[in-house]
């Protein structure tokens, strides 16, 4: 039974699922918008004549990544008048560490901020070769360009992601940041924060206009350090940190009373933590709670 007849179809649109979620949540860095371009491409596959293609899981995948090209064009408009710092969705990677890919590639939060700065082109080409390890060919047939065009986008976009990042911890060693900033963050101790932090450390904040959430991007360890103790006497209290895997590194979550208030993630290198990024926007952290 081949996938001209429904069921045919819905079983090897499940199959390949994980793996177009994969792709739509690394272009878009929205849970939701990927969840929703998903159910649009297999409404297509429905509707598509099905008997005319040799290679569903080929079609399906160059069906998500154009739709997320044109969502992403359209969302960069759109979050022109998004309160403060914008910054992706965090998922939970706990049960699937690759998300669908792989390798897991081009997810950590870090990187897909810096994919942010990508065109849309460039991110898709970063994204099918870096995560899914697809051949240039193939790619090139997805974005209809050419072979030496996509090797030149991927070229591009990793010197964007290698250049602006320094070589980052181990994992074990980002647990262990996370837990002494908490524990530092908590008391205000500007001494003990300083010293956890880079020089040229910053902490972004995506809230959304949400209350206490900062709007603007604080830099350097010195006022970082300062704009963390001044929250540490009433911020922290009552809140509970919970150890998470997010994008396929270690984060919290922050809960007060059961409820969700910020996911946190870091990224850092041997000179300590680069960046806080934190997301209260609660449409965020629908997969947290």
């Amino acid at each position: 039974m081949g996938t001209g007849d429904l069921d045919g179809a819905a079983r090897v649109f499940t199959e390949v699922r994980p793996r177009l979620f994969g792709i739509a949540y690394r272009m878009l860095g929205s849970v939701t918008e990927a969840e929703d371009l998903v159910q649009d491409v297999w409404l297509r596959w429905q509707a598509y004549d099905r008997d005319t293609v040799e290679n569903p899981g080929a079609f399906l995948a160059t069906t998500t990544t154009r739709l997320a090209i044109n969502h992403l064009q359209s969302a960069r408009v759109r979050r022109e008048t998004y309160i403060g710092p914008w910054l992706p969705e965090p998922v939970d990677t706990g049960a699937d560490p690759y998300l669908g890919a792989e390798t897991g590639d081009a997810l950590e939060f870090a990187v897909l901020v810096l994919l942010e700065k990508l065109t849309p082109t460039e991110r898709a080409a970063y994204v099918l070769r870096e995560a899914f390890d697809y051949p240039y060919g193939q790619i090139a047939e997805i974005l209809r360009s050419t072979e030496p065009a996509v090797r030149q986008l991927v070229s591009r976009a990793r010197r964007h992601v290698t250049g602006e990042r320094k070589a980052r911890v181990s994992t074990a060693a980002q647990k262990q940041l996370l837990t002494t900033f908490i524990a530092a963050a908590r008391t205000g101790d500007l001494a003990a924060l300083e010293q956890l932090f880079a020089a040229d450390v910053a902490s972004i904040t995506d809230g959304n206009g949400a209350r206490h959430a900062a709007r603007k991007v604080v830099s350097g360890a010195a006022r970082v350090a300062r704009f963390i103790a001044a929250f540490s006497g009433w911020w922290w209290d009552g809140l509970e940190p919970e150890p998470a895997t997010t994008n396929g590194r270690p984060g919290v979550v922050l809960r007060r009373g059961g409820d969700v208030v910020a996911v946190l993630t870091i990224d850092a290198s041997d000179d300590g933590i680069e960046q806080l990024l934190w997301v209260m926007n609660q449409q965020k952290l629908t997969t947290f709670r």
